[in-house]
């Protein structure tokens, strides 16, 4: 039975959701989609995944039966519970295999003119009590919903990276998202063992609104020459007990993403502290993203990581 209904049952929620989400529908089967499929299948949720390729389907499917072996390990999951999460994750050929779902999570690239072209593309194949969710992490929830034809059954569902050991989901309403969706999607997440985190609907919402510009002051501190790569992200670990470095985790979240995020809050406030770091963004230019792409702050591509600059 998925925890939805589990959680109304229980009486575990104030308010109760009008409708069951029983398939989910996730668009991107990379870091973000594969983890948010991984989590929904865990909790007991039938989910097809949709990618432009059905190589990136496997790679993402992949992905998530590591993440899923290592649960196994450290005891946190059984075998059993494992494979029957992998038995109800499906690939979605094209958006019209969404047809049958209750929810449908957008989890594509930071780029608001695709997001978009994708629910254009995806509103016709709906059916009408369908809800739509976007992952996006700093782009206006009330805009991406003007463009379908359910605004009032869109809402903001930004997930953490990585997604199955971050607990926190924030929750963004549009402004014309009615309290029956809200109310169903944060049962959804609390489902999913989620804490949800609810935030009006303003550039980059709370997380990043507070987390990119601390990234992108570290980028201007390594870019006039104050530190070094190595000595910014020592000082903030050690000085300020963060679990990783501002650039070791910009890497880690992409230095694209970081960009997006940052251009969205310098054009949506129109405050200049918000304005991108040059050097961040000529690494974007160079194609250095970090991580995905084996360089960014650090070189990845020996056994262990080294500092570019």
């Amino acid at each position: 039975m998925p925890q939805t209904q589990k959680l109304m049952e229980k009486g575990k929620v104030g308010v109760q959701p009008a409708r069951t989400i029983s398939k989910v529908g996730v668009i991107g089967a990379g870091q973000m989609g594969s983890g948010i499929a991984h989590v929904v299948a865990l909790s007991g949720y039938s989910v097809a995944i949709n990618d432009l390729k059905k190589e990136s389907f496997d790679r993402g499917v992949e992905a998530v039966t590591k993440n899923m072996a290592r649960q196994v390990a450290k005891g946190l999951i059984t075998e059993e519970k494992r494979d029957e999460a992998l038995e109800r994750i499906s690939f979605a050929p094209t958006l019209e295999a969404f047809g049958d779902c209750d929810l449908v999570i957008e989890a594509a690239t930071e780029d608001e003119s695709l997001k978009h072209k994708i629910f254009a593309a995806l509103c016709p194949h709906l059916k009408p009590t369908a809800m739509l969710a976007s992952n996006t992490s700093s782009i206006s929830i009330t805009r991406l919903a003007s463009g379908t034809d359910r605004p009032e059954d869109f809402i903001g569902m930004h997930f953490m990276n990585p997604v199955p050991v971050m607990e926190l989901v924030e929750l963004i309403r549009g402004i014309a998202t009615e309290d029956e969706t809200f109310s169903t999607a944060k049962t959804f997440v609390e489902s999913l063992g989620k804490t949800t985190a609810v935030s009006e609907d303003f550039p980059a919402f709370i997380v990043n609104r507070i987390l990119l510009p601390m990234i992108n002051e570290a980028v201007y501190t390594l870019y006039e020459g104050v530190g070094t790569v190595e000595a910014i992200d020592k000082a903030m670990k050690l000085g300020a007990h963060h679990p990783m470095g501002p650039l070791e985790l910009a890497d880690f979240i992409g230095l694209d993403t970081c960009l997006s995020v940052m251009q969205v809050l310098y054009e949506g406030l129109s405050d200049s502290k918000y304005r991108p770091c040059p050097l961040l963004v000529k690494y974007v230019e160079a194609g250095w993203l970090g991580r995905k792409t084996k360089r960014g702050f650090y070189d990845y591509r020996g056994e262990k990581p080294v500092p570019t600059r």
